[in-house]
């Protein structure tokens, strides 16, 4: 099978949709200035997360800037968010490839497509925002090294969304000290990347913000919970459960510790379980609107 990023991210939307806490969205909407507001969100993807805001009422007349270091999600963005905004019966207009603006007789956002390293962008020094967006993306960071300059993107509010909090299941069992033994390797890996990582950051960011002058609002849980209904998947759901099993594949492929053969047949029967229709995953994160 062929892996795309973009692919991934547009299939985990209906998974993003669910596990996205509103209890937090909605201590997050309460705060926002009555009034244009400028947003950054760092590691923007391919654009889900501006659609999701406008599809649900959160913004409406907003200068956004959308930052990844991925000249793929960049290039996706600059073609499906146009198209999204056409289907939800907005108006486009395009300044060259970065400059975007959607709009209709309510909604008026300008969009800066910005394909930049995060911590390059952030020694740019922008413009804080009103509101800074970090979605399935500070559990790939330093924490809590990284925090002073992330919440230095904004004089206001943050949200920050699916946060990896350390816990990971497949079910059903295939045997249980192996099951235990990859989803705990797994983990590891994600401690121990040298670009930084935490897999338990979602309660190291609610005890490392108070640290660094920021307040939690509100907190929850986003867990990500795919299962299937009479022997499939909603929307591309499937595909993202192939590229779950794909980020442990690559992550895991000749650890020491992980018998290859054992690894290589739990690989094989986890896929026949989702072929199947069999396969339930759960990953449990957490949410945070914060006020800076």
């Amino acid at each position: 099978m062929e892996y795309s990023f973009p692919r991934y991210l547009l299939a985990k939307q209906t998974v993003d949709d669910r596990a996205l806490n509103r209890s937090v969205l909605e201590a997050l909407k309460g705060r926002l200035p009555r009034r244009r507001i400028r947003a950054i969100e760092i590691g923007a993807g391919m654009g889900n997360m501006l659609t999701r805001l406008l599809s649900w009422n959160v913004i409406s007349q907003a200068d956004y800037i959308h930052e990844d270091s991925m000249a793929e999600n960049i290039a996706f963005a600059s073609r499906w968010i146009p198209e999204w905004a056409v289907h939800a019966g907005m108006q486009m207009q395009r300044s060259g490839e970065s400059e975007l603006r959607v709009f209709d007789s309510q909604r008026d956002i300008r969009l800066t497509l910005q394909q930049q390293d995060v911590f390059d962008f952030i020694r740019s020094r922008p413009t804080p925002a009103d509101l800074l967006i970090a979605h399935a993306f500070l559990d790939l960071l330093r924490l809590p090294q990284s925090l002073p300059e992330v919440l230095s993107l904004t004089t206001n509010l943050a949200w920050f969304t699916i946060n990896f909090d350390g816990l990971t299941a497949f079910e059903p069992t295939i045997d249980p000290a192996l099951d235990d033994q990859v989803v705990r390797l797994y983990h590891r890996t994600m401690d121990d990347r040298p670009s930084g990582g935490d897999s338990r950051s979602g309660r190291h960011l609610l005890e490392e913000l108070p640290h660094f002058g920021a307040r939690v609002l509100e907190a929850g849980s986003s867990d990500w919970i795919v299962f299937p209904q009479h022997g499939s998947y909603p929307a591309d759901e499937a595909y993202f459960l192939e590229v779950i099993l794909h980020f442990f594949e690559q992550a895991l492929a000749g650890n020491p510790e992980l018998d290859s053969r054992a690894f290589a047949s739990w690989l094989d029967t986890r896929r026949a379980q989702i072929a199947r229709g069999e396969l339930i995953y759960l990953a449990h994160q957490l949410d945070l609107a914060v006020e800076v």
